[in-house]
């Protein structure tokens, strides 16, 4: 029986975070649709996993000059997509993750990871997707599994 009520207070945190990550993600969509309403956008974004993950949108000219910036950052379903400022009048190519204080480092990533999927954009490559969290899983399980030992 406690096997039986553990089950269901696991299966309903499990839906609950559902919940509550979809109304962040509704969030995040509404925002990146204002913005894409606007123009060209251009995204960036570092997974957390234990840590802040963050994801930065970028309101671009027709040059790649930024004209707005937007952020999505933090550990929770709380995090709220909030205005980025600083970067107007700034090339997309030209960040650097420098520009962000250290403390916030994957907000960092998430920058660098912006222009270079503008430098690809630019050179007609393919941008590919981010790999979902059971990819991950199975990269690492095969990196460890396949993993050649030297002696």
């Amino acid at each position: 029986m406690n096997l039986l009520k553990l089950g269901l207070v696991l299966g309903g945190a499990f839906l609950l975070q559902f919940v509550l990550t979809s109304f962040q993600m509704k969030n995040f969509n509404n925002a990146f649709i204002r913005l894409r309403r606007q123009g060209r956008v251009v995204i960036g974004r570092k997974a957390g996993g234990f840590f802040a993950g963050a994801i930065v949108m970028f309101l671009i000219d027709s040059n790649g000059v930024i004209q707005k910036g937007q952020k999505l950052e933090g550990t929770t379903f709380l995090a709220r997509v909030k205005d980025f400022p600083g970067f107007e009048g700034i090339y997309v190519q030209d960040l650097r993750g420098e520009m962000v204080p250290k403390s916030h480092r994957n907000l960092r990533r998430a920058l660098e990871d912006a222009a270079g999927a503008y430098r690809k954009f630019v050179a007609g490559e393919t941008i590919p997707d981010a790999p979902s969290p059971f990819q991950k899983v199975g990269k690492t399980f095969s990196r460890t599994l396949f993993k050649r030992h030297s002696c």
